[in-house]
């Protein structure tokens, strides 16, 4: 070992590196080993129990021709109508689109082979995430177990998983990307990870905005450590980002933070007993109630307006549907939910349950191709970096394993990583460490959370956000020159919020850029949608030290 500002150096090398062990990186580190690659996962927490499909998930997004027919055409079509147009909005190309679709039934069967139950009494069930006569997009299943299952094959495969380590920077040269820079969350060193490829992967951007349960930093579903790192070193790689300003709401049980819509069986309804939705008027397991997927502040516009609050209605469901919901529910990770109705004495049969919108989150996503290969050679995204939901995550870590595998085996090892750059950063790790007086993490993200809300949430101004703008890179100024961390947890969480700081500032950039209001992103400033933007996205990426922003047609 090395020191670098006394913190030890831990070199680690292999072919491929995939950062975060959530649902993409553990399918880039099989798909990797099953290509020939040495692969290492570095993982913040433990692969076990990581990312935003910790707990469990029960609806994967695919396209099975026995069930859909032969045309994928029509299936697309579906894809992109109404609501989930927000994926092609926020910068998802169609090659990307088809090739996860194409490539989906293949990681459905493969998950099934492993041990992931995808069939409902031993067929391919569709369910939820859909409108009443429309086709299903979204396969039944039993996820649990799937962190646990994928875990295990990627150790049996032979990749190795380095848990406790947040990945902090990429390490690049003219060639690309070489590798990357970690601390260990429990000890005193720093990992040096060199690369031929680098997988990103490490899921949304929580902690920007204030949490929808009041009190908390993050909100259970995104879980604390899911802060869009990488993101975040996309941009200071260089590499291109797309969407930073396009925001995103979600609904559940009000102050749960609990994902799920799908999953419950009802009927939102007023106090009176109406539904507030034209979709559904009881209980139906093949749909759920599309209305808040439909227009996703639907329940806090109720609440504003004096009409609220709404209420998810389970009453009239059959039993049969009732124990597919209640299995369903273990699926998605909702056993905390589970223990409350027990200890509440709360029947779904009997009780209807508030529901209400959750937090703002980025739509923000890392560009990449059908390949899952990013704007810099050697770097590659996969998951909630590129395609939001667990179906594209499962696929595109599977494409980006392999297209990782296959850049490196024409790689030489990398050798002329800059030692200098390397004790530049274990000694600003260090000076964070040894301060005894100035703003901890908690301080600094919540002042950046009231920052976003207030000038760059629900309404957005040019005056508002230039404004907002000038706080957010002063609060960076000072939170760089003077955070504090007492210990390695608080030094994990501090370079979370670095990362945020860095995002945040792109929120607004790209915000003001967008001249208009469409959908969440509202402008009173410029009130009109404008259809000359229609398919256009806002392309960033960092050049000389500063943000480059462009306007270009997403295919």
């Amino acid at each position: 070992m090395e020191a670098a500002g006394r913190q030890q150096i831990e070199t680690i090398e292999s072919d491929v590196l995939c950062v975060g062990g959530g649902i993409a990186g553990l399918m880039a580190a099989i798909s990797a080993r099953e290509a020939g690659a040495t692969v290492v996962v570095a993982e913040k927490g433990n692969a076990l129990y990581s990312g935003r499909g910790r707990a469990g998930n029960d609806h994967f997004w695919c396209y099975i021709p026995e069930v859909h027919g032969s045309d994928m055409d029509s299936f697309l079509k579906e894809c992109l109508k109404g609501p989930k147009l927000r994926i092609m909005q926020a910068g998802t190309g169609m090659k990307v689109m088809r090739t996860f679709l194409e490539n989906s039934f293949e990681v459905v069967k493969l998950w099934d082979s492993w041990g992931i139950p995808m069939k409902h009494d031993g067929k391919w069930e569709f369910s939820g995430h859909s409108f009443p006569g429309d086709i299903f997009t979204h396969l039944k299943y039993k996820g649990h177990r799937q962190k646990r299952v994928l875990t295990n094959k990627a150790l049996e495969k032979g990749a190795r998983i380095v848990n406790r380590v947040m990945i902090f920077d990429l390490l690049r040269d003219e060639g690309g990307v070489r590798g990357a820079l970690g601390v260990d969350t429990r000890q005193n060193r720093i990992f040096l990870f060199k690369a031929k490829s680098v997988i990103l992967g490490t899921g949304v951007v929580e902690r920007l905005y204030p949490s929808p349960v009041p009190g908390w930093m993050a909100s259970t579903p995104g879980c604390l450590s899911l802060t869009g790192d990488g993101r975040a070193m996309t941009y200071r790689a260089g590499a291109t980002l797309v969407g930073p300003e396009s925001p995103k709401r979600h609904m559940g049980p009000r102050y749960f933070g609990r994902y799920g819509q799908a999953t419950w069986v009802g009927v939102l309804r007023d106090p009176q007993g109406k539904p507030i939705g034209p979709y559904v008027t009881k209980p139906d397991r093949r749909y759920g109630d599309m209305t808040m997927e439909a227009r996703s502040t639907i329940l806090e516009d109720y609440l504003k307006s004096g009409r609220g609050p709404v209420y998810m209605d389970c009453r009239g469901i059959s039993e049969e549907d009732y124990a597919y919901m209640m299995e369903a529910f273990v699926h998605e990770g909702l056993t905390a939910m589970i223990n409350y109705l027990k200890d509440e004495h709360v029947d779904l049969r009997k009780h209807p349950v508030e529901f209400g919108t959750y937090h703002i989150y980025p739509e923000a996503k890392i560009w990449i191709n059908e390949k899952a290969e990013t704007s810099v050679k050697g770097l590659y995204a996969a998951g909630d970096e590129s395609i939001v939901s667990i179906g594209p995550a499962a696929t595109y870590g599977w494409i980006a394993g392999h297209s990782a595998a296959t850049f490196a085996r024409g790689m030489a090892a990398p050798d002329r990583i800059s030692g200098a750059y390397v004790e530049e950063k274990g000694s600003m790790i260090q000076e964070m460490l040894s301060r005894e007086q100035g703003p901890d993490w908690k301080e600094t993200n919540i002042a950046l959370q009231q920052i976003m809300q207030d000038y760059v949430g629900l309404v957005r101004t040019e005056t508002l956000m230039s404004a907002g703008l000038s706080y957010v890179r002063r609060l960076k100024e000072k939170a760089t020159s003077s955070m504090v961390a007492r210990n390695r947890w608080e030094l994990t969480r501090a370079l979370e919020t670095l990362n945020l700081l860095d995002l945040g500032e792109l929120v607004f950039l790209a915000a003001r850029e967008r001249k208009e209001t469409r959908a969440l992103h509202n402008r009173p400033d410029y009130p009109l949608t404008d259809p000359v933007l229609d398919g256009k996205a806002i392309f960033v990426k960092q050049v000389d030290g500063k943000p480059v922003m462009e306007w270009k047609k997403v295919e």
